[in-house]
């Protein structure tokens, strides 16, 4: 099994790495594969369309899907908004139904904003949400701060530790005959007539 992780900072080892990397480890102990992708510069610096594709390609394999990123202006980074537009308009298929989970970082604030915004990426393409003991975020202005943060580090290795158990009981649930549902026609409603 193998979960995929979006860094989605501008700083390739910087806070939001520091969490994902909590993550993987405990996923990394069930058994279960990690690859992280720092989109974070790539998304600004004209190589968008590269870094969707190799997600977007790493996806066709992998079982679940955890993004990750810094607060600006309380909300997710603009990079990673963009990244994300583009990645579920190409891989919708391949990433509905996976499990899939965000974390923020930041030094104050505006975490549960920024939680809301990439939450709706995987309710709108029906993938299960995995959640932790509390709110999928950590604290600090850098990863010394961040590691600190002890109760933000739980709740990175929580998040962890239900992913994994997740995946399991998705792997279990196939290997007994459960099927995964289908996805029907979206169907469209237009309010101006």
């Amino acid at each position: 099994m193998k979960v995929v992780m979006v860094n989605g900072s501008r700083r390739e080892n910087g806070c939001t790495h520091t969490a994902l990397t909590e993550i993987a480890k405990v996923l990394q102990e069930n058994g279960i594969e990690t690859e992280e992708y720092f989109i974070g510069e790539r998304a600004m610096n004209g190589q968008m369309n590269e870094a969707v594709k190799q997600v977007a390609d790493a996806m066709k394999t992998a079982d679940g899907f955890i993004v990750g990123s810094p607060v600006y202006y309380a909300s997710p980074s603009g990079e990673v908004i963009a990244f994300l537009d583009r990645l579920f308009g190409a891989a919708e298929t391949d990433l509905r139904f996976k499990p899939g989970a965000c974390i923020t970082s930041a030094r104050r604030g505006g975490t549960t904003a920024t939680l809301d915004v990439l939450n709706k990426y995987f309710l709108y393409n029906q993938m299960p949400l995995v959640s932790s003991r509390y709110w999928n975020m950590v604290h600090g202005s850098n990863p010394e701060e961040v590691r600190k943060d002890e109760e933000g580090m739980q709740i990175m290795q929580t998040l962890g530790t239900n992913m994994a158990w997740i995946l399991k009981s998705i792997e279990a649930g196939k290997q007994a005959g459960v099927e995964q549902p289908q996805a029907k026609q979206k169907v469209f409603t237009n309010f101006i007539r």
